[in-house]
């Protein structure tokens, strides 16, 4: 099988991260494997931190921890983060307080609270029509947040988790 190395992506993903902080925000990227193990005869999941190589079809959560650093309180800043090149979008984690989750199908170009919707071409009783159709979240490219509010020197823990092509 073919191993995958998640340390560039997450560098990369880091430095998108901070790239698009435009505000005194401190972004603090990681990356854990996601392992269902039994303990006890029940079920539970395990976070591997900072992985070194994991197979495809690992589940990996994407986790970033925005920290106002700005000494008075924030309010709607966007942060951004691409899903990783090489998986697939499967869900975002809750955040506390009031946050908006967007996504966007088209690299970060636009974004919409989900279901996202695309129109595609389709035949029809031998017509060509235009439908508009829900998008499957493994089809997301990007994620961002918008903090309603956060506190000086508060932070917050966002994040999402992935399937490893």
């Amino acid at each position: 099988m073919k191993r995958s190395t998640p340390t560039l992506l997450l560098t990369l993903l880091l430095g998108t991260a901070l790239a698009q902080a435009t505000t005194p925000l401190k972004l603090v990227l990681s990356q854990s494997l996601v392992q269902t193990v039994t303990e006890n005869g029940k079920s539970t999941e395990k976070l591997i931190p900072e992985p070194t190589s994991v197979l495809p079809g690992a589940v990996l959560e994407e986790a970033l921890t925005a920290t106002n650093t700005l000494g008075k309180s924030m309010a709607n800043v966007a942060v951004n983060l691409p899903v990783p090149a090489g998986t697939v979008y499967l869900n975002s984690l809750k955040p506390e307080g009031s946050v908006k989750t967007l996504f966007s199908i088209d690299k970060g170009k636009t974004f919409a609270a989900a279901p996202l919707k695309k129109t595609v071409t389709v035949t029809e009783n031998g017509k060509t029509v235009q439908k508009e159709v829900e998008v499957s979240p493994s089809e997301y490219t990007n994620v961002r947040w918008v903090l309603g509010e956060l506190a000086a020197g508060g932070s917050l823990k966002l994040g999402f988790r992935v399937k490893v092509n």
